[in-house]
């Protein structure tokens, strides 16, 4: 432990005559210190360390903690703290303070301080999840030859600014609507069809804020979608600093990029949901591009969703947030709409409807599945129809692209003798076939093993695939379209560094006639070749138990389509085809026609006589342990524990039940839903119901690990 205060004044001799009188030992002073301590550790505040001088809040430092030494962030005490150390408690010293670095900002704290309170996470761990893992590894005087290294490699801005094309009315009239707006800080939602031009609306939105000397934040969903804009901004801003933060980077270049951050030195921060944290010191407009996606929102750790936190950041550096989506998410919409429409009214909609250049949003035709014969449905996923659409394509040197969300070759093998599957061992789920390396992969908990030459169970050799990935529809239409050049984009062929830009050079250089891909493929990218889109089985979500499922399909669908006629004179072939064994459904009768408002109305009314958000708000408690019973167990105890503390909050809590998938890597896994009409209510419960969740974690034998996930994505 470290010394005390008072053990700390050293002794003097007396001085020398005529010399000065040695100046007074200074007594050292207590400051609150945030580090990285997992939920189930107890230690939300800040702890206490002394230090020589007094130190600004959001210094960091490295601290003592146990037989360690970690990273830390010197942080604001609270109003009404006694900062006093009780009688009897001896703190530890802080070993060091990285001085080279300036603060992190107040409004970057009261950012996490928000995250962790709404998240129900403690500061410290939002403040050091959100900073460069490199950070963790280095002394102050590292820290300081990088900085040093960094800014003799900095070159000046020079201010130059690329081409500027000129705005079509709608982008013009939604650019006047943001300039009259803007120094009000409104959070205004851009409802821009695929292809509208809303990345140039975000071009000059920042460009407005760059020349006023702040700096601009641009989100985007996935990696896979930062190189392409980030070549947007570097084009349009060949004079200024633009930098990405996202987890791909390597860690030296991702610490490089968050010191420009911090430092003021980058005018431009494009980035994942990670980058909502990024440290700007001179920060001027937020924009989140494709608001809708369910990347935004974390899984792991703090669950928050960066676009609510992009909001939140708005308001509190009285900054505009610009919200960009074809297919908002009915939060959004919700929040956009008016009062007397039934909306919140907190946010301002402005729409572009229209595609740039003259496009046109593809045709939709449906393919009815259920009238193919039999044996037409046994050697191929695609219907006579859609492969005679594909061949037109191909006889016209056009592309087209095929979208199955499922990778691998087949999602199962079956014995066709004893009936045995390719299950995982370790969770409740099927392991994947996939042909090209003959491996069964489980996607859940990433267990591979080789191909059985035979059946497991009773040595049959005749084991086979059922169903289709994107591997296996690849093969198929190799062998249905001879000659044609047939490309695949997923997670597996994309797994290398750059392979993912190669495979988009091929197809934007025309080397591909058929492209099949997952999700990763259907937003985002502009292929100017691409004729025909076609959704090979999309049915599975319009049954689903989640209630966020045809919202989310009904999003990629439209966005898919929106791959398709993005040049004009392509625009009378465009087309999608979707193949489905529900043509009369309501979500397809809305795609047909590309009315996003009708579909967001429909399902707006439902969740409102349901019950569901945006109307109610939700929060889950999860448990994991080796055994089902024990989960749920816990579950009950600290349920049965909050009924007065419920019913006093006017809180609902439903009965503890497993997750879709049960069981993950040997961890069993079980969830207890928490309602309420009142999202403060619902806070105010969560944060008192915190303390019983910690006082029974030790109770409950075999319980591992608890989490709580406000606002959830899926139940």
């Amino acid at each position: 432990m470290g010394k005390s205060p008072s053990s700390r004044a050293a002794a003097t001799s007396a001085p020398a005559a005529g010399a000065e009188p040695p100046a007074p030992a200074r007594e050292p002073v207590v400051v609150p210190v945030v580090i990285d301590a997992p939920q189930y550790s107890g230690l939300k505040a800040a702890l206490g360390y002394l230090s020589e001088r007094p130190l600004t809040p959001g210094t960091l430092l490295r601290v003592p903690l146990g037989r360690r030494e970690v990273l830390g962030v010197a942080w604001d005490t609270r109003s009404g703290e006694d900062s006093a150390v009780p009688d009897g408690v001896t703190l530890r010293e802080v070993a060091a303070v990285f001085d080279a670095l300036p603060p992190l900002p107040a409004a970057w704290r009261e950012l996490v301080d928000f995250a962790a309170s709404y998240y129900q996470r403690s500061p410290g761990e939002v403040a050091l999840a959100v900073l460069p893992p490199e950070l963790r590894m280095l002394s102050a005087t590292q820290l300081e030859r990088r900085l040093t290294r960094l800014r003799a490699k900095l070159l000046p801005p020079s201010g130059a600014q690329g081409a500027l094309p000129a705005p079509s009315a709608e982008q013009a009239q939604v650019l006047q609507a943001l300039a009259a707006s803007a120094g009000d800080a409104p959070v205004t939602l851009l409802h821009g069809s695929t292809g509208s031009g809303k990345t140039e609306i975000y071009l000059r939105e920042a460009q407005r804020v760059v020349e006023a000397g702040r700096q601009a934040l641009v989100l985007v969903p996935e990696i896979n979608l930062t190189p392409q804009l980030e070549e947007r901004f570097l084009a349009r801003f060949p004079g200024r600093r633009v930098v990405s933060l996202h987890s791909g980077l390597t860690p030296a270049r991702r610490l490089k990029h968050w010191l420009m951050v911090l430092l003021g030195e980058a005018d431009l921060v494009l980035g994942t949901r990670l980058a909502v944290f990024a440290p700007l010191p001179r920060l001027g407009l937020v924009i989140v591009d494709e608001e809708h996606d369910p990347s935004y929102k974390q899984q792991e750790g703090a669950r928050y969703s960066a676009r609510d936190l992009a909001v939140v950041r708005g308001r509190v550096e009285g900054v505009p947030v610009l919200l960009g989506s074809a297919t908002p998410s009915l939060e959004s919409w919700h929040n956009a709409l008016p009062a007397t429409e039934g909306g919140a009214g907190r946010y301002t909609r402005l729409t572009m409807a229209a595609r740039i250049g003259g496009g046109v949003l593809p045709t939709v035709r449906l393919v009815d599945m259920s009238r193919l014969p039999k044996e037409v449905l046994r050697d191929s996923a695609l219907s006579p129809a859609l492969l005679g659409a594909l061949r037109e394509r191909l006889a016209r040197g056009e592309q087209s692209l095929v979208l199955l969300n499922r990778r691998g070759y087949a999602p199962v093998l079956h014995c066709t003798e004893c009936g045995w599957k390719s299950a995982c061992a370790h969770c409740s789920a099927w392991r994947v076939f996939h042909k090209l390396d003959r491996t069964l992969r489980c996607h859940h908990c990433g267990l591979t093993e080789r191909v059985p030459r035979a059946c497991p169970d009773c040595g049959n050799a005749d084991i086979q695939p059922t169903g289709r990935g994107t591997e296996r529809l690849e093969e198929q239409l190799a062998l249905a379209l001879p000659g044609a050049r047939v490309g695949r984009i997923d997670a597996d062929t994309t797994r290398r560094s750059g392979a993912l830009e190669a495979e988009l050079s091929r197809v934007h250089a025309g080397e591909v006639d058929v492209l099949v891909g997952t999700q990763m493929i259907a937003k985002g990218h502009d292929f100017r070749r691409m004729t025909l889109v076609a959704a090979v089985n999309p049915d599975a979500a319009l049954f689903s138990s989640d209630f966020r499922a045809p919202e989310r399909q009904f999003s990629l669908l439209m966005q898919a389509a929106g791959r398709a006629g993005r040049a004009a004179e392509q625009a009378d072939r465009a087309e999608m085809w979707v193949q489905t064994w529900h043509p009369q459904h309501a979500l397809y009768a809305a795609l047909r026609t590309h009315d996003y408002a009708a579909f967001a109305q429909a399902q707006l009314a439902e969740r409102r006589a349901a019950g569901l958000p945006p109307y109610t708000h939700l929060a889950l408690l999860r448990a994991d342990a080796r055994e089902q019973s024990v989960a749920q167990a816990w579950l009950r105890v600290v349920s049965d524990e909050a009924r007065e503390l419920a019913e006093q909050h006017q809180v609902a809590l439903y009965p503890p039940v497993p997750l879709s998938v049960q069981r993950v890597a040997d961890m069993e896994r079980a969830q207890l839903l928490v309602e309420s009409a009142s999202r403060p209510a619902l806070q105010r419960f969560l944060t008192a119901w915190d303390a019983t969740l910690r006082r029974k974690r030790p109770e409950q034998k075999g319980l591992l690990r608890w989490a709580v996930d406000v606002d959830p994505l899926a139940i």
